[in-house]
């Protein structure tokens, strides 16, 4: 007789041994709605601030000495609007929660937020440390910290440039039409996320298609499916390598996966669900690219600022390099420290630097710091779920738990699976099931993938109250449904 306890029993047990987990979830969940609301409370505030607008011009509400005046309502309704700053709304709130439920307490709270471990969190409560002994920051917000370092250096004007330029002659080669320049954006930078992160890949993708494509005022409906299409194309165009995308890197130690391994059951696969799910889009708006092609004359070119040096460019690489580097080593400090080393450079090469852009990366660091927090208190329900699961059940698992955690965190908790890192024929199976479904999901909600929040946070102006997380999820699905293809039919 099986005495293996069923999921629910499980789930039931682990809730009845820490009722605190349910409430973890829960507030996790909510959060997740929230971001579905986020363009409500944009709508509201902008509505908001056109009132305060008309009262200003008619006098009615007191301006300050410089002229300006502002609703504090509507700056509450940008707050929660803004899809960066929604799990870290709903962290604080978590983090109240650990304060007020019994037997957790301050201490434990502040040990989990700086930790986010939760059994190291429990563990440091029963045992505090001595005197003086400071507790060191997880290196589970090395992630966040490498992108935000990454995007900062990756949109800077030389990197940008060099970029933008490698890919415009490529567009050129087939005509330079905003349907080539687009299709080379959206399949090539993709794929150079494999070796240059996909952070940074994400950002040069969404700055490109900022200044080439969305300047000439495509649809909404092209808009969307422009961003599905860009997240599910960066989520599994990462999977060329062994070490560039997060979710790859969770596991490839543990698995024994090298580069070329990855190439030849991943990557080629990749490949190809990129360049399908592109064609498939560019025909379904042939005739909205035909209309922009003549609305775009003169073309719209992206090296209008002047030449960069090489050695400036150089540096920048080396910069980039670095980043990667510290990233993989799990050097935070010294990750930093190139930071302030590439800003030291700006500031001394000002005629070949545009202005560096903090506040978008911060945002995003600040999204994925707050999702570490709430991803970290869900194993309870998702690792129980895994170990369930068949090869087909574990992909298309790993591809739906994506939508509602980062990917590199469902690949994390499935290399704890003793079951899926045996050396047989079926847990290898296993491992490839759960592998291509957490990146094959990775382009499904803004929360999937951690290089997401980035393309989101850059392309989001073109879009009027904010990015709907529900048209997003529309449009990704074809492109999710071309990689599912791709991954679960062709040969291994």
């Amino acid at each position: 007789m099986d005495a293996t306890p069923t999921l629910w029993a499980e789930l039931t047990a682990a809730a009845k041994a820490d009722p605190f987990l349910p409430v973890a979830t829960g507030i996790f969940l909510l959060a997740i709605l929230h971001t579905f609301l986020a363009p409500v409370f944009a709508r509201k505030a902008h509505e908001l601030e056109a009132r305060h607008h008309e009262l200003v011009k008619a006098g009615k509400v007191p301006v300050g000495p410089d002229g300006r005046s502002a609703d504090f309502r509507a700056a509450v309704y940008h707050f929660l609007g803004e899809v960066e700053a929604v799990f870290g709304i709903w962290a604080f709130l978590l983090f109240y929660a650990f304060v007020l439920w019994p037997g957790k307490g301050w201490a434990f709270a502040t040990a989990y937020m700086e930790t986010a471990d939760y059994a190291r969190a429990a563990a440091l409560v029963a045992e505090p440390p001595g005197p003086g002994t400071r507790i060191l920051a997880s290196p589970k917000y090395l992630e966040p910290l490498f992108v935000f370092v990454i995007m900062v250096i990756a949109s800077s004007r030389p990197i940008f440039a060099t970029a933008s330029g490698l890919l415009n002659r490529l567009a050129r080669l087939f005509g330079g039409s905003p349907l080539s320049r687009w299709a080379v954006v959206l399949t090539v930078a993709p794929l150079l996320g494999s070796l240059i992160t996909e952070p940074a890949a994400m950002t040069i993708a969404a700055l490109m298609l900022s200044a080439q494509f969305h300047e000439l005022k495509p649809s909404a409906r092209l808009r969307y499916a422009t961003l599905g299409l860009l997240f599910v194309n960066i989520s599994i165009g990462g999977t060329l390598t062994h070490f560039a995308a997060p979710p790859v890197v969770m596991v490839a130690g543990t698995w024994g996966w090298t580069t070329p391994h990855m190439f030849l059951h991943f990557g080629l696969k990749a490949v190809l669900a990129i360049v399908v799910s592109t064609a498939l889009y560019a025909w379904v708006f042939r005739r909205e690219f035909g209309e922009l092609a003549r609305r775009a004359d003169p073309p719209l070119h992206a090296e209008s600022e002047g030449r960069v040096p090489a050695w400036v460019t150089g540096v920048h690489l080396v910069c980039m390099v670095w980043t990667v580097l510290m990233l993989v080593g799990h050097h935070g400090a010294l990750l930093m420290a190139g930071l302030l080393v590439f800003l030291a450079f700006t500031v001394a090469t000002p005629q070949w630097q545009s202005p560096v852009q903090l506040r978008g990366p911060l945002l995003v660091a600040f999204f994925l710091a707050s999702l570490v927090l709430h991803g970290g208190l869900q194993g309870w329900w998702i690792g129980p779920i895994l170990s369930r699961l068949g090869e087909l059940e574990l992909f298309a698992g790993a591809t739906v738990l994506t939508a509602f955690n980062d990917n590199a965190a469902i690949t994390f908790l499935a290399s704890q699976v003793p079951a899926l890192s045996a050396a047989t024929d079926e847990a290898r199976a296993l491992q490839f099931a759960v592998l291509a479904g957490a990146v094959t999901g990775g382009g499904l909600t803004v929360i999937a993938n951690a290089p997401n929040p980035a393309g989101q946070s850059i392309l989001a102006k073109h879009f009027e109250h904010g990015v709907s997380a529900g048209r997003l999820f529309l449009w990704a699905i074809p492109p999710t449904l071309v990689a599912t293809a791709c991954f679960l039919l062709l040969p291994r």
